[in-house]
Formats: C-alpha cells, sequence, structure tokens
C-alpha cells in the first residue's frame, strides 16, 4: 500500500498559542484556564503554593490518562479493536456448481481448495508444493514410486475419520471414473493402503511434475462414505464448510467446527460474493458492503489507491500469460523472418503502461512462479530498424505492406489491438483487428486455426506442454523442444527438471512462434483492516483461514480502517480502460 501525507500539517513543527500575547504562563497548561486563576495577594506564598501542587497533580493524572486512551486506540491496551464475525469478498468468476470433480473453470479451486477441500499436499503463494493432508512423503530413486504419510487425528466436517482409505479410494476414483484433471496424473499405475497412515502410489515412468498436480484437484481427499449432492454441498476436510450456495451469485463458508488440523479459520464466516459488473463491485467496495475486491483493474485501482487512509491497494504475482501468438503454418506468419521482426517490432513498456504499469515483461513461454522460468525478455529487445531489415528480406515495406489478420475476444477491448497496430505499421505490416465473441474466437481461432495473429490470456501455471503439441493452435512443431520436455518430466531431481524447462523454453522463444505480451500481475483492492490476505495466484487459489478485519481501528495504522466514505473520486468502468474488465476471458486447462 502506498504511504501518504495527507492529514499531516505543512507547518514548521511550531503551535502558536490561542491567545499569544494575552496570558502569561502559569500553572496550567491550559490558556484558559489561566486566565481564569487569580494572581496571589501580597504577602504569604503558602496558598499560592497549595493551587500549584493541586494542579500539577491534576496535570500528571490527565497526562497519564491521555496516554493509556492512546495505547488503547493503537491497539497496545485491553480496548483494542476485535476481528470482525464476518467479512464479504467480492470475486469475479462465479462458480455454477459446487461438483469439483466434474465441474470445470478456476471458480471452483479459487473457493473450495484449501478452505473446504484439502489434498494430500498444497502449494503455497509462491506456487511451491507444501505438506497438506501428507505430512510428508518419499520419492523412491527410479522416481517411480511416492509414500505419503499422512497426519493423525484427520477429521471430515460431517465427524468422519480421515484416513488412508480415503486417500487411496479418491485416486482410484479420479483415475477410474476420469475425473477432471484426472489426465494430467501422468504414468499412473496404482495406489494402495500400507497402512492407516501411509499411502503408496506408483506411477510406470518418471513424473517431474505430480507433486505439483497433487496440490490441485487431482490431490484432493474425499469421504468415501458420505451422502451427499455435490453439485449444492460439500464435505470436506478443511477448515471451512459450505453453508449456503447460489448458483453465479453467493457461496457462503462457515468455520468448520470439526476442523482438526493447523489452519483454524480466524473469520467464522465469509461470503463470497460474485460480481461480474464491474461498477456495481467497485460501488460494493466503496459503500463498504465488500471488505476485499479481487481482482480490478489498474485504473479502476486508482482511487482506492490515492486514499491510503481507508483502502490498501496490493499487487500479487500470477502466471497469467498474454500471448500474441503467430499461426506458424499459416501462409504469411510461417515465414520466420516476418515473426521474428514482430517481435522486435513491439514496445512491452508502453503495453504495459498502458494498462496501469503494474503487469510484467514476459518474453518466453515460463512466468516467473513456474518452474523452468528464465528472463528471456533480452531475446527480442524493441529494434525498430532490425525488424524493418527483416521485413525487407521478407519482400515487405511500409509502402508495400504485409496484410495480417489479428483475431482476439471482445473482452480484452480495442487498446490493445490499436497499439499493436500503431506498433507494427512502421516495419511494413498492415494489421487488421477483428475483435470477436470469446466463442467465435474459440471456433475460428482455437478450433480451425483460421488466424493470422490471435491474442489470449493463458492463465494456467505449468502449462508448456501445450509448446510440445503440434496439432494445437499454435501450429508449432519443435522436435528438440518435444525431447527436451520429456526429459525435463522423466528427470529424478527437480534442479535438473527446471534446467531442461530452461532450455526449452528458450527454445520456442527464439523460434518465436509468438510474443508473450505481458505476465498480467493481480491487483486487489480492500479496506484498511483486512490481514493476510492472499495477493499471488488468488484467482486459482484462495486460502482465507487466516484472513480476518479489523473495523474499528480508524487511521491508527496501515492495518486499520474507518467508516467514512470511499474515494472522492468516481471510479467509473469503460470498455475503453486498458483492462476492458478486471478478469478478460481467460484460456485454461491446457496442461495436457
Amino acid at each position: 500500500m502506498s504511504s501518504s501525507n495527507e492529514g499531516v500539517s505543512g507547518s514548521s513543527g511550531t503551535t502558536p498559542a490561542p491567545y499569544a500575547g494575552s496570558v502569561q504562563p502559569g500553572p496550567s497548561t491550559d490558556p484558559i484556564l489561566n486566565q481564569h486563576l487569580k494572581a496571589p495577594k501580597q504577602g504569604s506564598p503558602l496558598p499560592w503554593k497549595i493551587l500549584s501542587l493541586v494542579l500539577a497533580v491534576a496535570l500528571v493524572c490527565s497526562l497519564w490518562a491521555l496516554s493509556q486512551a492512546g495505547k488503547a486506540a493503537s491497539g497496545g491496551g485491553q480496548a483494542s479493536a476485535q476481528p470482525a464475525q464476518s467479512m464479504s469478498i467480492g470475486l469475479k468468476l462465479a462458480p455454477s456448481n459446487l461438483d469439483i470433480r466434474n465441474q470445470s473453470g478456476s471458480a471452483l479451486d479459487q473457493a473450495l481448495v484449501g478452505n473446504v477441500y484439502e489434498g494430500l499436499v498444497t502449494r503455497d503463494e509462491s506456487n511451491a508444493v507444501q505438506p497438506g493432508l501428507a505430512k510428508s512423503w518419499q520419492v523412491s530413486a527410479d522416481g517411480k514410486t511416492y509414500t505419503f504419510h499422512l497426519n493423525s487425528g484427520m477429521k471430515f466436517s460431517n465427524g468422519d475419520t480421515l484416513d488412508a482409505d480415503d486417500v487411496a479410494w479418491s485416486i482410484s476414483e479420479l483415475m477410474s471414473r476420469k475425473y477432471h484433471d484426472a489426465e494430467q496424473v501422468r504414468n499412473f499405475q496404482a495406489v494402495r493402503v500400507l497402512d492407516p497412515a501411509t499411502v503408496e502410489l506408483k506411477l510406470s515412468a518418471p513424473y517431474a511434475s505430480l507433486l505439483w498436480v497433487l496440490a490441485g484437484r487431482p490431490g484432493l481427499v474425499f469421504d468415501k462414505d458420505a451422502k451427499y449432492d455435490p453439485k449444492s454441498q460439500a464435505i470436506g476436510s478443511g477448515p471451512y464448510t459450505v453453508a449456503a450456495f447460489v448458483p453465479n451469485d453467493s457461496l457462503t463458508l462457515k468455520a468448520n467446527p470439526s476442523y482438526w488440523g493447523p489452519h483454524k479459520a480466524k473469520t467464522p464466516t465469509i461470503y463470497l460474493r460474485y460480481m461480474s459488473d464491474d461498477n456495481a463491485a467497485v460501488n460494493a467496495l466503496r459503500s463498504h458492503d465488500i471488505q476485499v475486491l479481487a481482482p480490478i483493474t489498474a485504473t479502476l485501482a486508482a482511487p482506492f489507491k490515492s486514499d491510503s487512509a481507508h483502502y490498501q491497494v496490493h499487487v500479487g504475482q500470477g502466471t497469467d500469460k498474454y500471448v500474441l501468438a503467430m499461426n506458424s503454418k499459416g501462409s504469411k506468419t510461417s515465414d520466420l523472418r516476418v515473426r521474428q521482426a514482430i517481435r522486435y517490432a513491439i514496445d512491452h513498456g508502453q503495453l504495459i503502461a498502458s494498462r496501469g504499469s503494474t503487469d510484467l515483461a514476459l518474453g518466453g513461454p515460463i512466468p516467473k512462479l513456474d518452474p523452468g522460468y528464465e528472463d528471456l525478455t533480452g531475446l527480442y529487445p524493441r529494434n525498430e530498424r532490425k525488424a524493418q531489415e527483416l521485413m525487407s528480406a521478407a519482400g515487405y515495406s511500409p509502402a508495400r505492406p504485409l496484410q495480417l489478420r489479428l483475431t482476439y475476444a471482445n473482452t480484452y477491448g480495442t487498446e490493445l489491438g490499436d497499439q499493436l497496430r500503431s506498433q507494427l505499421k512502421p516495419i511494413g505490416i498492415d494489421l487488421q483487428v477483428q475483435v470477436v465473441e470469446f466463442s467465435t474466437w474459440m471456433q475460428n481461432v482455437y478450433t480451425n486455426h483460421d488466424y493470422d495473429l490471435s491474442l489470449v490470456d493463458h492463465s494456467e501455471s505449468h502449462d508448456f506442454a501445450q509448446w510440445t503439441n503440434p496439432s494445437y493452435y499454435y501450429g508449432y512443431d519443435s522436435p528438440k523442444v518435444r525431447e527436451l520436455y520429456q526429459q525435463a518430466m522423466a528427470a529424478s531431481s527437480s534442479q535438473e527438471s527446471n534446467k531442461l524447462l530452461a532450455q526449452a523454453a528458450r527454445q520456442v522463444s527464439q523460434d518465436a512462434p509468438a510474443d508473450w505480451l505481458l505476465n498480467y500481475q493481480i491487483s486487489t483492492a480492500m479496506l484498511v483492516g483486512v490481514h493476510n490476505f492472499p495477493l499471488s495466484l488468488n484467482q486459482t487459489l484462495l486460502p482465507l483461514s487466516r484472513v480476518y478485519y479489523t473495523p474499528d481501528n480508524a487511521g491508527t495504522s496501515s492495518s486499520s480502517q474507518s467508516a467514512s466514505a470511499g474515494p472522492a473520486a468516481s471510479a467509473s468502468v469503460s470498455r475503453s480502460d486498458s483492462g476492458a474488465s478486471a478478469e478478460p476471458a481467460r484460456l485454461s486447462g491446457q496442461r495436457k
């Protein structure tokens, strides 16, 4: 949160006396009181001494009382603000049902994983694997056998014991019934119970990403004996239970009284409110109907950011990649020189600045939070002259431009297309921008591969495998990249796997089948007084057990909140805003 000096005096530091010149120094620090005190009579000084002593004692008592009040206001005394019993969070993408084993969409992962359902392992905000229901695990030397040791005393929210039988049953059901994301558990062979606290999972071949995969839906553990409607109810082992659900509208989470573990809920009730209308979401935060709004564009966040006495605006990391795909099998973009020229011509700094300067430059297919990341922005630095030379070698110039179509969904607005058109014109490319419905994009670009250039947000983490699939809509085909990726997945150590992934990513970037315009960063706005809200990855994973809100610490610190009105500036929404929407169409589920 940015600091602010609003409300701080800009004077030299001296405080003029209210009645300067009219009151001489007296026994009281109050100049008004001094005016009413009679001057001592000539003669015995005793009465005056007694009066001075009485006033001095009164002064000391007053100062002590003020100091105690100050401690209480700053949280140092017993009168400090208490956390609220409930809080409301505004989110964007809403689940239509709660069946996390069958229903696709990141909204379910965001709301339920780590809150209601728990997995063998989990992920932290840096996207690294951490213990979950399993307190520890071992991997065999050949990388094909994983042995998980479970925590003791685990229970589901209905009171049933959670043990190795539930773990093995959940994984077996996932694979046999082909539940959502089952295909991510590559090389699966078998799972079995060794004892009530130990489970063994066997693979037919090593798979370096297995633990990360098990930190998502494939690793969730369900009660094999429970009977409930998974579309509207949930029985898990997490710190929260589902108290109420209104499809596409709201989800109410209540603290799980049977929760067994270390992440006991700090806030007894949390309301997740789904708001597709940005104006309504912003107004709800301004009126304090919600305490948190995630995500929010930099444009809409600006008034909140400027009012740091009442609001916090933070930016967290994400794995969203704005990919400008260039059809590697297209009649015009199959020419490497054209693709390279486009990459040299793009001014990424301008694109990022127009969106509020919160996003990061990204020179390749792997973002910072994923294994194998390497800063590849230096491979194609902006160089208009070099871009013109490449276009000239391909037979084009500003006087004889190459006509290309850029096709993308209307949820991204028009500004990115306009900027790219302007940036490519000087090198001899006449860019025709086609803004269409997302369903049209899916049919024409994703399915039929009918495009020259395309823009979409690839949101998934660990999705590098798409660059190894020649039939994917990119049309990119590199045997070298496929070999490096296969070696990375079969590596016996994460260090070796990461090294191989980085080599594969560098090769992809050099071949220029796309330009990575930016790595979208997640902006979250909240009231001062909200604590421990997750910032990174909060559009896919949103663990809420540590989140709480203290509404009464008005203006005392950066974690306090005042009940006064919201930002004076209006936060209106326009489709011409750089982000167009807090949550544009995202292409996910591409980790195959």
